[in-house]
């Protein structure tokens, strides 16, 4: 781990193996500002009109990472990360901790552990109740992807209408979704959304995603996030353990919790797994990605064991 200067922070830190970078700022946060292939471009979109910048009332995007607390709502979910945060070293990488948010009573913590050698970070999310009462929430991790990119969410096997009456998994759409917009691919096998820094309006889409993966593809590099949906478990927004959202700046690659009841003094955590692989051709057809995606989701198998 390096302290280091980043993006116009003083106080940021690079944690790298062979492999993968990242870096996490210490100004604000707790906000990871940097994914790459060693020595790449940034899977992470960078706001430049805010990286930067400390202080304030006023919530910014920034970009790169964050953790959240859902479901959505202002102005308990956008608490500024404007203050500095603790990084503290483990065993395997780094750990960060916000302040108590004092709006809320959450305070929000980020453990990294790299990896030694494999292209392979494992995100610990921890959001921790610091009232005198108890909570109801769900953790939100969520990842803003650089521009230009394409979401991969795998649809569930397909079964005959005779072998199976009941549904697979809830799609839920904000007022706002538009399914016939030419950044959505319906496919049998996958669901793309794609990012255009030329589109005028938003799009949003929430699954149930017992899958447990979804991916970003960008000019030859593939992010692989997985995480664990929990069966049974109740989900914010309809049920929604995964949702993905983009706009003209950007797109991102979210996670969610159950929602949990914490106690005072009490935490929950939400783990996701960060799979970064370099030069990786994804066509756009089911077949084609079914292709690329299957050996990558076989290695990031591995690298969890």
């Amino acid at each position: 781990m390096d302290r280091i200067s980043y993006a116009g922070w003083d106080n940021c830190y690079r944690l790298a193996n062979r492999a993968i970078e990242l870096i996490v700022t210490g100004d604000v946060g707790p906000r990871v500002i940097r994914l790459a292939a060693r020595g790449g471009p940034n899977l992470f979109r960078e706001l430049e009109e805010m990286v930067g910048k400390t202080g304030g009332d006023e919530w910014r995007l920034y970009g790169g990472h964050r953790l959240w607390h859902a479901p959505e709502a202002k102005p308990r979910t956008y608490y500024p990360d404007n203050s500095p945060v603790t990084v503290t070293e483990t065993k395997n990488g780094l750990r960060v901790t916000q302040q108590t948010e004092p709006t809320t009573g959450i305070r929000k913590q980020i453990d990294i552990a790299l990896h030694r050698t494999a292209p392979y970070a494992r995100v610990t999310h921890r959001l921790t109740n610091r009232n005198l009462w108890a909570v109801t929430l769900a953790p939100w991790a969520l990842s803003v992807m650089a521009r230009g990119g394409t979401a991969i969410i795998p649809q569930a096997p397909y079964v005959s209408h005779e072998e199976s009456l009941l549904p697979a998994k809830p799609v839920v759409l904000w007022p706002y979704t538009n399914m016939a917009d030419k950044r959505w691919t319906w496919g049998r096998k996958f669901i793309q959304l794609r990012q255009d820094p030329k589109a005028r309006l938003p799009q949003k889409v929430g699954i149930g995603l017992e899958d447990g993966w979804a991916a970003y593809a960008l000019k030859g590099q593939v992010f692989i996030k997985r995480f664990r949906h929990v069966p049974g478990a109740t989900y914010p927004d309809f049920g929604c353990s995964f949702e993905t959202f983009t706009n003209a700046d950007m797109l991102e690659v979210e996670t969610v919790g159950p929602m949990t009841a914490i106690e005072p003094g009490k935490s929950v955590q939400h783990v996701e797994h960060w799979f970064v692989f370099d030069g990786v051709s994804v066509p756009k057809s089911d077949a084609g990605i079914e292709k690329a995606l299957a050996p990558l989701l076989k290695k990031s198998e591995a690298m969890m064991k």
